[in-house]
């Protein structure tokens, strides 16, 4: 299939031309077409699945075909979890409409930086907004922007949104949109949050599943190196200088671990920089570029980045911490062998993370064989605080009777949030 059999412009193909895309992804196969019929949209699709393409394209061209003269009103929305992807869609949406007759104005707007330049930005009005939800709702209480004219919402990576805590927010902004739209929401996974939202926003939506959540890239080397804890770091900077990478984008569990590997590897002479949600939009922002272009040779980062960001050419990601689920395991490393290209994931395992990364195998369907590097084998025996006993631990582990409360609460938000998105529907 190509992009010209899906309905889409002359003005859209050519800019498709030069990026260089061959041919549609199944996903843009997929929503591509029930974009532009007006439907709404439920798709669940692995990263990297090219999604921004799929609903940004159509998006664009209806509004071309549909201008409207005198004030600039949104008539597009898109709300996405973190100001890295707010910025990387925004630049997306503004290539693919370069060679639009008509001249849309795109606003990206976000926490972290100072409000007034984006409000003098949104002076006018925008077409299109994407927008992180708490600084929408700043900027829709000080009258900057008015959503009354929105034509199409898309909720990007809606599960993620709903894990940082912007349940609340999101329902503050879904109570001052029409109610008459369009509806196009994206998640890579559906806990039951995200199903109740569904349910509530959704009307009659076209559905597509691309992959399972937790299906792995073909072209991703996966490799499992046994290591102890304390030599983590050796091993890294060894690897990088015998392997020549270029670029290495590291995942740790912690912010201050970020940056105490990023500052151990520059000890040991490599250019390496840390990434993490303490630090300022500015810092985020050049660590992010300095890497993409190369001037930085390791970017040490948190799961900030694990989902969203396109990073081209990017020979290898390592797992120095291994993450909290299967799904995790699987965007992390879905940040190489993007575009057709070919990619090396490296996790490491300590005696304490054997477990752990049995159930990311099994949740995968997948058997990755471990290998040692020699001058970096793990020790024989497992570290002796893993043979305690793993008896209860007063302030450790949880009551019956506290994870009871929990449960109780959490179903209660649950209900509470489905109660207040119901009242945002027709």
């Amino acid at each position: 299939m190509s992009f010209t059999s899906l309905g889409l412009s002359d003005f859209l193909l050519r800019t498709l031309e030069e990026q260089g895309y061959k041919r549609p992804t199944p996903i843009q196969q997929q929503a591509i077409p029930l974009v532009l019929e007006g439907r709404d949209l439920l798709a669940a699709a692995q990263t990297g699945s090219g999604k921004t393409a799929a609903f940004s394209l159509p998006i664009l061209q209806k509004l071309n075909e549909q201008p409207i003269a005198g004030y600039r009103a949104v008539r597009a929305l898109i709300l996405v979890p973190t100001r890295e992807l707010a910025a990387q869609v925004a630049t997306a949406v503004q290539t693919y409409a370069r060679h639009l007759p008509l001249s849309l104005k795109i606003t990206a707007v976000y926490g972290g930086v100072k409000i007034n330049p984006q409000m003098m930005a949104l002076r006018g009005g925008s077409d299109i907004v994407i927008a992180t939800p708490g600084r929408l709702l700043d900027l829709l209480d000080q009258n900057a922007v008015k959503l009354s004219s929105v034509e199409t919402l898309v909720l990007d990576e809606a599960d993620r949104m709903l894990d940082l805590g912007f349940a609340d927010e999101l329902n503050g902004v879904l109570r001052r949109l029409p109610k008459k739209r369009q509806n196009l929401l994206f998640s890579a996974t559906f806990p039951d949050e995200v199903k109740a939202l569904t349910k509530q926003l959704l009307d009659n939506p076209g559905q597509i599943a691309v992959e399972s959540e937790y299906k792995v890239a073909d072209r991703v080397q996966q490799r499992a190196i046994e290591v102890d804890r304390h030599n983590r770091t050796a091993l890294l900077s060894d690897l990088v200088k015998q392997q020549g990478w270029q670029r290495v984008l590291v995942f740790v569990a912690s912010k201050r671990g970020a940056n105490n590997v990023a500052m151990k590897l520059a000890k040991r002479g490599i250019n390496a920089q840390a990434l993490h949600g303490d630090m300022n939009q500015s810092a985020r922002n050049r660590a992010l570029a300095d890497f993409k272009a190369k001037k930085v040779q390791v970017l040490v980062v948190t799961d900030l980045i694990a989902r969203g960001i396109d990073i081209a050419q990017l020979p290898c990601v390592v797992n120095y911490d291994l993450p909290r689920s299967p799904a995790d395991y699987v965007h992390r490393i879905g940040r190489t062998a993007r575009a057709g290209e070919q990619g090396q994931a490296l996790s490491f395992i300590g005696h304490e993370d054997d477990n752990h990364f049995k159930l990311i195998e099994k949740r995968t369907e997948q058997e990755i064989a471990r290998e040692q590097i020699p001058g970096f084998e793990r020790s024989e025996t497992p570290p002796a605080e893993l043979d305690a006993p793993k008896g209860p631990v007063k302030g450790k582990r949880k009551s019956k009777k506290d994870k009871a409360r929990e449960a109780a609460a959490k179903q209660q938000q649950l209900e509470a949030n489905q109660q207040i998105w119901k009242k945002t529907q027709p």
